[in-house]
């Protein structure tokens, strides 16, 4: 074993904040392993992204720039991580628990012949193998898996699971990695991309998500949900029930079924709590819970609770905040 090997993923607004989680985990499993951490970006040589993610706790930066892995692919974006598992002798791999890291990552393990795992909380060396620590059960219980073997270890990293790193200075110089690819790796030719309409910041960079519940009533009244997310510049969500009585759309669902996010404020409106919900929610800094009902399990995962009438405290959240920003 070389090195470890942390993929990045690039955004609108430059590196994803879960592919630096996911450097956090790399952090600890290449220094118990005594062995370089080697980042991978997909992007250009130069910019604020390879600044960003270079400078993010890695010990070395390789970039693939080549316009046909944009925007990215799963069979090119597989194709080129394989090549560097191979050229870096990568013992393991770890890439964020986002689409593109959960396409990718097990379909490497199956071309390489190796097992994965998913959603990893805790990454930790014991006896020089990876033990990934996960959640199961809806997150109620937490299950240890030892890799066995000499790997390539693979893993991807659950999102809010970790704290973002801090800016260690300039950071590793980026260096160009070759890219091969075959007929195979470039099947799929993406045309359009048309950004999702649902607020003003998506789900998972949102810093403010303020997410509603069945204690809503109707999808009429998800109205005070996205009026109060406009006012702080945030994104909107729902519960799996509320998805599933078509109110809102599927992308806006949080959850273990749905999006993990990990903003820094986090409102609960109308929202019981359940497990499978809470999952999606338990890396936010801050969680603000509204409910009527003084019982409700959300309360347990609140900073902060407010019980009461959400269509008359909401309403009077904004008009506060309005006033302070005025």
């Amino acid at each position: 074993m070389s090195v470890v090997l942390v993929i990045g993923e690039v955004g609108p607004e430059g590196v994803r904040p879960e592919s630096l989680e996911a450097v956090v985990a790399g952090r600890g499993v290449a220094d118990g392993l005594g062995v370089p951490l080697v980042g991978l970006l997909f992007g250009a040589m130069t910019g604020e992204a390879a600044t960003t993610f270079a400078a993010s706790g890695l010990d070395r930066l390789i970039v693939a720039d080549d316009p046909r892995l944009v925007p990215l692919t799963t069979e090119s974006g597989t194709a080129v991580v394989g090549a560097a598992v191979r050229d870096l002798q990568a013992g393991a791999v770890l890439a964020a628990g986002t689409t593109a890291g959960k396409d990718i990552v097990p379909r490497l393990a199956a071309r390489l012949g190796v097992p994965s795992v998913a959603d990893g909380i805790a990454f930790a060396v014991t006896d020089g193998s990876l033990v990934v620590t996960r959640g199961v059960l809806g997150g109620r219980v937490q299950s240890d898996v030892s890799f066995l073997g000499e790997g390539p270890w693979l893993a991807t990293v659950r999102s809010g699971s970790h704290e973002k790193p801090e800016a260690v200075g300039a950071g590793p110089a980026p260096e160009a990695f070759p890219v091969e690819l075959g007929p195979r790796d470039v099947r799929v030719t993406v045309r359009e991309t048309v950004a999702k309409t649902s607020g003003p910041s998506s789900l998972g960079a949102a810093e403010v998500v303020v997410s509603g519940g069945r204690g809503l009533k109707e999808p009429a009244n998800f109205s005070l949900v996205e009026d109060l997310a406009r006012t702080f510049g945030g994104a909107v969500g729902a519960t799996r029930a509320v998805v599933d009585a078509g109110w809102r759309p599927h992308h806006e669902q949080i959850g273990q079924t749905g999006t993990t996010v990990s903003p820094r404020l986090y409102i609960a409106v109308g929202i019981s709590g359940a497990v499978q919900h809470n999952v999606g929610m338990q890396g936010s800094a801050y969680v603000v819970a509204i409910n009527r009902d003084p019982d409700a399990p959300i309360f347990k995962s609140a900073s902060f609770g407010i019980v009461g009438d959400a269509f008359e405290v909401v309403p009077a959240l904004i008009a506060a905040l309005g006033r302070d920003k005025g």
